[in-house]
């Protein structure tokens, strides 16, 4: 058995404080956070004008808008489980904020998607409104 030399304890007392720091520094950007899903659909609601609409949001969320997807082709119906991808079968996390606490976080993220996915289930951009009310429906769901 090797004793630790009494001239290395310091060393090693100073690790025990720098590790958890480290750990949290490289774990961090996993759970980072700059929005959350009440701010989005805020910041949607003053852009439309108006606040989002629970009953807008859960028919928009439901309708194929003249093509063979809706939001809930991939992500449910309701939006309270994992969904996946109908043509690649990807699985994708629940949308509902209350199933989902990184649902809708990350602003960035959120502009992407909901660029690609109205494209692929509109073909075409979401309005500031229809975000609103999309949010707040997926708000309204609770376990």
């Amino acid at each position: 058995m090797n004793p630790i030399s009494p001239s290395r304890l310091p060393l090693l007392q100073g690790a025990s404080r720098v590790v958890p720091i480290v750990l949290a520094l490289l774990a961090g950007p996993a759970f980072a956070a700059d929005t959350t899903a009440a701010e989005q659909r805020d910041r949607w609601s003053v852009q439309a004008g108006a606040p989002g609409r629970v009953d807008a949001g859960r028919s928009f969320f439901t309708r194929t808008h003249g093509g063979e997807w809706s939001c809930a082709s991939c992500h449910g119906n309701p939006p309270i489980a994992a969904g996946k991808h109908a043509s690649t079968d990807k699985r994708i996390a629940p949308m509902a904020p209350a199933f989902n606490a990184q649902a809708f976080t990350d602003t960035a993220k959120t502009d992407k998607w909901f660029r690609r996915n109205c494209k692929d289930v509109l073909s075409r951009e979401c309005s500031a409104r229809e975000k609103a009310d999309v949010l707040a429906y997926l708000l309204s769901l609770k376990p």
